[in-house]
């Protein structure tokens, strides 16, 4: 299998992708091996190889020093750290994790906001893949296209970048 088809199995997967809905979340808490695991099946998609790995034990316990993600409860993760913390590995691939932590605001995902985040990120990642899905498969052409996506993310990281910034910086003052 080549470059180019190995491409397009993955935009067709991408395109089916359904993450954990809040109701398919485990509604008992878990260790923090468990979780680990647990994002890792639900994540392994976003991984660029099987050794980029996109959450390990000190990242939680980062997100947790730093205020992006609440405490466990007597080492035990409830379902809304797991929306959190599905949230906070996509989100730090294109955020700063101060300004996940301005999103954030420290809280705990409910059901509402877990949800908003799943449509959106779910909604993006099918129309991209949809959009290689299209493609030729030619080298030139997904050169192109792996420029105009790197393009349009750069500009919707620094959109992104610029709210959470006056946002921190209207709650300081």
């Amino acid at each position: 299998m080549d470059a180019a088809e190995r491409i397009l199995a993955w935009a067709k997967e991408g395109e089916r992708l359904s993450p954990p809905s809040w109701d398919q979340l485990p509604t008992i808490p878990l260790y923090v091996d468990q979780v680990l695991q647990y994002l890792r099946d639900s994540l392994r998609f976003f991984e660029r190889d099987s050794e980029d790995l996109l959450l390990t034990n000190s990242m939680i316990n980062n997100y947790v020093k730093s205020g992006a993600l609440p405490h466990p409860e007597k080492k035990k993760y409830k379902k809304e750290h797991l929306a959190a913390l599905m949230a906070i590995c996509m989100l730090k691939q294109v955020l700063a994790l101060q300004d996940i932590v301005t999103l954030l605001d420290g809280q705990e995902l409910d059901q509402r906001l877990y949800g908003e985040f799943l449509s959106s990120h779910t909604g993006a990642v099918r129309e991209t893949c949809r959009q290689l899905s299209e493609s030729s498969g030619s080298k030139e052409e997904l050169l192109r296209t792996a420029l105009r996506l790197a393009a349009q993310a750069n500009a919707q990281r620094a959109a992104a970048e610029r709210i959470l910034k006056e946002l921190a910086d209207e709650e300081k003052a």
